[in-house]
């Protein structure tokens, strides 16, 4: 026993001895590591003073050091980024719905801008400008070498008034003018109709409206149609739709699920991670749901149709999203500026990470472009039935009742082929939603 307890402790003193030699080398490192810091800064403070005092031109010291920090934030990511106490009331603006400009979301990518989409019905929805396109100037000044804000900051200007950009664009072999009339952006987060007895729900951002416009447009929409009986499906467009809010995304999928996790992020240490988790209750009460997805669904927007796809709660449709898969948190800072860094990944139910691969649909399909052609509407015939030569018998297999609801069967296609041509990809998701309602519900 005496030599058990000899050796227990030995061991103990020699962890000792192996902790202390060990910590030497550590602590020096650390100190290093600060002095270079210190060194560092110092190196700041010295080139601070030169630019104060020798610059060809007087600067505005507070202009310099915010500079400073935002460049400092800016080569983390292309999300982190300082906000000044304009900027950031600006922010909060945005959040609440309503602010003015041209009516994007933009990145930037290769030193120019990019534009993540244009939200609708807003000056630049209006212009044709579409997510991918790459902003080059400014009113004939180049972009290339300005942080994100700044550009942001040149795209600025009072309600009313013209601004010229350049856009270069994948499928056009020339760079090109588009002239917007900036205007005050006002936000609708979410328009509902129906289409035959599909409910459309159209997000087009996620802030503090999202989630109560979603809940009384859907129960609008189904009171109008008489009760859930009467609806087929729910198609959940997200397209260009470039995030928002996380709460608003996570509500939003938890609208549609009943159990099970939405989203979990993860950041630089394990125990800041976070889960959330979707609660009792389906709005949709288990009707097929079809999500809508482009390459300007970016943030929140993938959050849910990831959340509802790893669920197989629905199916996604459309092309690959754009692939935003980091957190940015908005810290307050002194004298009302405010921080944007990026904070942590989020990740979806099945622990996959979005980031810069983006949602890929269940369904591939690409949104065709519109080209009018006025001389095939012209020379198509007019097309002629039986029911049209003259003297033609009548049907008489068939009651006047049975006779009107072939004829309003018919109104329907034809309603559907008109909305294929105008938006092939919804038309798409509606048409799925059909063949599953004719199928039937599944036998439990």
């Amino acid at each position: 026993m005496k030599k058990f307890v000899m050796a227990a402790v030995g061991g103990t003193l020699a962890g000792i001895v192996a902790t202390t030699q060990l910590a030497g080398p550590l602590l020096a490192q650390e100190e290093r590591s600060s002095g270079n810091v210190y060194e560092q800064l110092d190196l700041f403070g010295d080139i601070f003073e030169r630019i104060r005092a020798q610059y060809v031109e007087e600067v505005d010291e507070g202009e310099l050091i915010e500079a400073a920090i935002n460049g400092m934030l800016t080569s983390l990511d292309p999300h982190s980024s300082y906000l000044s106490p304009d900027d950031a009331a600006d922010m909060r603006v945005q959040t609440r719905g309503e602010f003015g400009g041209l009516g994007i979301e933009v990145t930037q990518e290769e030193g120019f801008i990019k534009v993540v989409s244009p939200i609708d019905d807003t000056p630049a929805d209006a212009a044709g400008i579409e997510a991918g396109d790459f902003i080059t100037h400014v009113d004939g000044e180049s972009v290339l070498g300005l942080t994100l804000d700044e550009a942001v900051e040149m795209m600025r200007g009072p309600v009313g008034s013209e601004i010229i950009i350049t856009v270069v664009r994948e499928d056009q072999p020339e760079p090109f003018d588009v002239s917007i009339i900036r205007d005050t952006i006002t936000l609708t987060a979410v328009r509902t109709r129906t289409e035959g007895e599909t409910v459309v729900l159209r997000v087009t951002t996620f802030n503090d409206q999202t989630t109560p416009n979603l809940e009384e447009g859907l129960a609008e929409e189904i009171a109008a149609a008489g009760g859930l009986e009467n609806v087929n499906g729910i198609v959940l467009d997200l397209r260009n739709n470039p995030g928002g809010l996380l709460t608003q995304a996570i509500r939003v999928s938890d609208a549609f699920l009943e159990k099970g996790e939405i989203v979990s992020t993860r950041g630089r240490n394990p125990e800041d991670g976070e889960r959330y988790n979707a609660t009792p209750g389906d709005l949709a009460e288990g009707k097929p749901l079809v999500v809508l997805i482009n390459g300007g669904s970016a943030s929140a927007s993938e959050i849910v149709a990831g959340a509802l796809q790893d669920h197989r709660r629905a199916i996604v449709v459309g092309t690959k999203s754009f692939g935003k898969g980091s957190v940015q948190t908005v810290m307050p800072l002194r004298g009302d500026g405010a921080m944007r860094l990026t904070t942590a990944r989020y990740y979806t139910p099945s622990g996959r990470s979005i980031q810069a691969l983006g949602v890929s649909p269940d369904i591939v399909v690409e949104q065709p472009r519109r080209v009018a052609n006025e001389e095939d509407e012209e020379t198509t015939p007019n097309s002629r039935s039986e029911a049209d030569l003259r003297g033609s018998l009548d049907n008489d297999s068939l009651s006047e009742d049975e006779i009107e609801q072939i004829e309003a069967d018919r109104a329907k296609a034809e309603a559907a082929a008109a909305l294929r041509e105008e938006d092939y990809q919804l038309a798409y998701a509606i048409d799925i939603l059909k063949g599953l309602s004719a199928l039937g519900p599944k036998d439990e």
